[in-house]
C-alpha cells in the first residue's frame, strides 16, 4: 500500500519544563519505532513564544496509528518516557490526524482513502 497519514500531536509546554520535556524524547522507549506502518517521529520545537511543540509522526495508515494507541507497546512507552507534572503544561494538548493527498518525496504516494472524523477510542 502507497498512502500514508500523519499525527501532530500539539502540546503546550510552559517555557520552564522545556528543557525537561526535551529531554523526555531525547531519552524516550523508541517502541514506537519497531510498530507496524510507523514511518517517523519529528519533536518540533516552536520558535513563537505561546506556540506548542509539536510530536509529528507518519503512519502508513490510520489502522497503523489507531494499532499502536491501542497496544501494550503505546502502555509501555509512554510510562518509561517518564512524566511532568501538569503544572508544566499551559493547557491541553490538541490531537490532529491528516490524511496525506501528496508528499513530494513520494511521487508513487497515492491519496490516503478519505476515513472521516478520527476518533482514539
Amino acid at each position: 500500500m502507497n498512502d500514508m497519514i500523519t499525527v501532530a500531536n500539539r502540546i503546550y509546554v510552559k517555557p520552564e519544563y522545556a528543557d525537561a520535556f526535551e529531554a523526555r524524547f531525547r531519552e524516550r522507549a523508541g517502541l514506537v519505532d519497531k510498530m507496524p506502518g510507523f514511518i517517523s517521529n519529528h519533536v518540533l520545537r516552536p520558535v513563537n513564544d505561546g506556540d506548542p511543540y509539536v510530536v509529528f509522526t507518519l503512519w502508513n495508515s490510520r489502522q497503523d496509528f489507531l494499532n499502536w494507541v491501542r497496544s501494550d507497546e503505546f502502555v509501555k512507552g509512554h510510562a518509561q518516557s517518564g512524566t511532568l507534572p501538569k503544572d508544566a503544561f499551559s493547557q491541553s494538548n490538541v490531537l490532529e490526524m491528516h490524511e496525506v493527498v501528496q508528499d513530494s518525496s513520494r511521487p508513487d504516494l497515492e491519496p490516503e482513502p478519505r476515513g472521516g472524523p478520527f476518533r482514539m477510542h
